[in-house]
């Protein structure tokens, strides 16, 4: 466990957007446009209220142009953003302001997302946030707000290999994001929303099928059973209750769920949320499940050890009780569900079929 998920969450410090980063390196690009001065430091506003300063880690100029770079601090969150250098360019434009996508910054391929295909992976909030400050500053000054934007972030495109850009067709580099501008630790609202953007995207591309894995080994195994798009398969962790509440309101018609037989046995006991802080096994529930080896299961220390004493029925038990807790969580949805339980070996254990 990390120092920073030791601390009292209460302790733990807030970071910054990315597009917070890129609004305030605006701010301070515009100002030098005008004023042919960057400022050591910029503030600007919150989408909900509040402010934030931040300083400058970097800047240019030439002719119509000014650039200014901010340091991306995350705070306690493990953001694989942190520390990116978040740099944004301002240049007198024809009408009106218009996005573009620098080095490291992502271009959407695929609908379904907030921002349609062929635009930079700027997304609305940041957007505005950054329209807003231009306007700020040039209106202050009696200009006209008429801007191109580029956003670069050095080194973006290999971040970008460590979120789910690819998978939902933003190629070339990261997304500016956020929605309130603040990165709160561990709040795990990214993850969530990147559920719901690949689900966004598996709609608008017209797949029928999606996966949600707990990880790369249960995926692996259904790629094996399923030709399917990369996009269908969706990465949901922890987090199946993310996936099932927005499927819920959003259905795709088959739905396949695959996990470790220990995730699996927390999702058959009701748990929407398989953290190993935030839910547990409940061995006495596995007891009843494994029949005669119950006595044995009770006493067991982990899933695995369970799975060792009882054997195969108790995957298929497991499998059954998942998906007893996604049907239930889905209430009525028009969504076909099967669950698949592996090994740590990532070999199938138990698959109900579909509902």
């Amino acid at each position: 466990m990390s120092e920073a998920m030791a601390k009292d969450p209460a302790s733990l410090r807030t970071g910054w957007t990315t597009g917070a980063c890129a609004t305030a390196a605006a701010k301070a690009a515009a100002m030098a446009l005008f004023d042919g001065v960057f400022p050591d430091r910029v503030r600007i506003g919150l989408p909900r209220g509040g402010d934030a300063q931040f300083a400058l880690a970097g800047s240019a100029s030439g002719q119509d142009w000014a650039e200014a770079s901010i340091i991306k601090d995350a705070g306690d969150d493990p953001d694989v953003t942190h520390l990116a250098t978040i740099t944004t360019r301002v240049a007198l434009g024809p009408s009106g302001i218009r996005f573009f996508a620098g080095s490291g910054v992502g271009t959407v391929t695929k609908p379904g997302l907030p921002i349609p295909p062929g635009e930079p992976a700027i997304n609305p909030v940041p957007r505005e946030m950054i329209s807003g400050v231009l306007r700020e500053v040039a209106h202050a000054r009696g200009e006209a707000a008429d801007f191109d934007v580029t956003i670069s972030v050095p080194g973006g495109a290999e971040l970008a290999l460590k979120t789910w850009n690819p998978r939902l067709g933003i190629e070339g580099g990261i997304s500016i994001l956020g929605t309130t501008g603040i990165v709160r630790p561990f709040s795990c609202a990214a993850w969530i929303a990147s559920i719901h953007r690949g689900i966004d995207v598996v709609r608008a591309n017209g797949l029928t099928h999606v996966v949600g894995t707990t990880g790369s080994t249960s995926e692996r195994l259904v790629q094996e059973l399923y030709e399917l798009p990369e996009i269908a398969y969706l990465d949901m962790g922890d987090f199946v209750g993310g996936l099932l509440k927005y499927l819920r309101q959003h259905p795709v018609r088959r739905l396949t769920i695959a996990g470790g037989i220990g995730k699996m046995s927390k999702l058959g006991q009701g748990a929407l949320d398989l953290h190993s802080g935030r839910s547990q096994v409940d061995f006495a529930r596995l007891a009843e499940m494994a029949g005669a080896a119950g006595p044995e299961v009770a006493t067991a220390n982990t899933a695995l050890q369970a799975l060792e004493i009882a054997g195969v029925p108790l995957a298929e038990k497991v499998a059954e009780a998942a998906e007893e807790t996604i049907c239930a969580t889905l209430r009525g949805a028009p969504v076909s569900v099967e669950t698949i339980v592996i090994n740590r070996r990532g070999s199938l254990l138990a698959r109900r079929p579909f509902t």
